[in-house]
């Protein structure tokens, strides 16, 4: 038995093992990390496949002690990582996945390759995942997600990395140092993951969030468009207004961190994130852009918010419009069906109105703002199904 020193999606390890020991079976059966996938473990399929010392590597293959000194990142490394939560978005959007068992291998390939590639060239990106074998989806699915991915970036003036910041030659987790090299536990240096919540929030633009569902919503409030333009002007208020919600710094006028709280019966979560809020007092409308996530679940959320005010009842009240884009990753992404969403979201925006309205109307007092109220998905999970209900059972009536 050998112990040998890891550095495993940032935490340094130090597990026993037998020369013969593969490294996919020491992260699965030592340290519960089975989004690693072995396959046909002969180094063939690519659903093993994870980063060594950031390089793409078959784990299956690679025995552990060989590894001894390297930084190790497995798919649950990515969580934050910017470039996996845009391929994830990229990998929904083009259907690039069915049932899911290649995916994180799939993944961690076409990272290397939206990092290396200096544009998106159909034949390289064929070539790049030919490593990866997948027995549902025929691959273009697959292909286009990287490709759209490649192309967003570059645009965005992200540019290729030669290499993918590899600076030597020879086997992945040979080379040394790589332990002091990946000392960060945020973010192991040498892979080159950047984590999303990393991300200055000044450079938050609409091509960075990329929503994978939209929707389209309104309320009425009874006051002139200007006064609720104005409210949503004053993130701290706006923030108690919203079940859940809290403000915990405003580094920037335009700029806000905080949390949203949610109680499903017996769980809850809690996603910490931040935004930047965009406004056009020429035409009374403005933008949300942000980025959240639980790290209880290990669920991220992305996604805009763009809102526009309307004058009615001759200017004396106001129907705010919205338009609602969001992507939603990890365990509570799995209860999320677009349809039980809108109506949650429809109850939370009844909500979110009356209290505006309450603040607009003096009911909360002059220079009071309202309480920051816990937002309980259960109550409004059971109102929904309610609801739902009432209406099959109106249809099965009949006229």
């Amino acid at each position: 038995m050998n112990k040998i020193q890891l550095t495993v999606n940032g935490s340094a390890i130090e597990p026993t093992v037998e020369p013969r020991t593969h490294l996919a079976d020491v992260l699965r059966d030592q340290l519960d990390l089975t989004g690693t996938h072995l396959g046909c473990e002969h180094g063939v399929c690519g659903a093993c496949t994870l980063l060594l010392d950031g390089a793409p590597a078959r784990s299956c293959i690679t025995l552990a002690v060989a590894c001894a000194g390297a930084a190790v990142t497995t798919i649950e490394g990515l969580d934050e990582d910017e470039i996996a939560a845009e391929l994830r978005v990229a990998f929904t959007r083009e259907h690039a996945l069915q049932c899911g068992y290649c995916t994180p291998g799939m993944i961690m390939s076409a990272r290397d390759l939206v990092l290396r590639l200096d544009h998106a060239d159909e034949h390289a990106i064929r070539v790049g995942l030919s490593g990866n074998l997948c027995r549902c989806t025929g691959y273009a699915g697959i292909v286009r997600a990287v490709s759209a991915v490649i192309a967003a970036r570059r645009q965005r003036g992200i540019a290729a990395v030669i290499g993918a910041g590899r600076t030597s030659l020879g086997p992945v987790g040979s080379q040394p140092g790589a332990i002091a090299a990946a000392a960060s536990p945020a973010r192991p240096a040498a892979t080159g993951i950047k984590r999303s919540g990393d991300l200055a929030l000044g450079s938050l633009d609409p091509s960075e969030v990329m929503p994978a569902k939209s929707f389209d919503a309104s309320f009425t409030v009874n006051a002139a468009p200007e006064q609720v333009f104005a409210l949503f002007g004053q993130p701290k208020t706006l923030a108690a207004c919203f079940p859940g919600a809290t403000i915990t710094d405003l580094p920037a006028p335009d700029r806000i961190e905080g949390a949203i709280s949610v109680a499903i019966g017996p769980l809850s979560a809690v996603f910490r994130g931040s935004a930047r809020i965009d406004r056009n007092a020429a035409d009374l409308s403005g933008r949300l852009i942000g980025t959240g996530r639980d790290r209880r679940s290990r669920t991220s959320t992305s996604g805009q918010i763009s809102w526009r005010m309307l004058p009615i009842d001759e200017g004396r009240a106001t129907r705010v419009a919205l338009a609602i884009g969001y992507s939603l990753s990890g365990p509570l992404a799995q209860i999320a069906r677009d349809g039980l969403v809108r109506d949650l979201a429809s109850r939370i925006t009844t909500t979110f109105a009356q209290n505006c309205d309450r603040h607009l109307n003096g009911t909360a007092g002059p220079t009071e703002t309202p309480e920051p109220q816990r937002l309980n998905a259960l109550a409004l999970l059971l109102d929904v199904a309610r609801k739902r209900l009432t209406g099959l059972a109106q249809r099965l009536r009949g006229p």
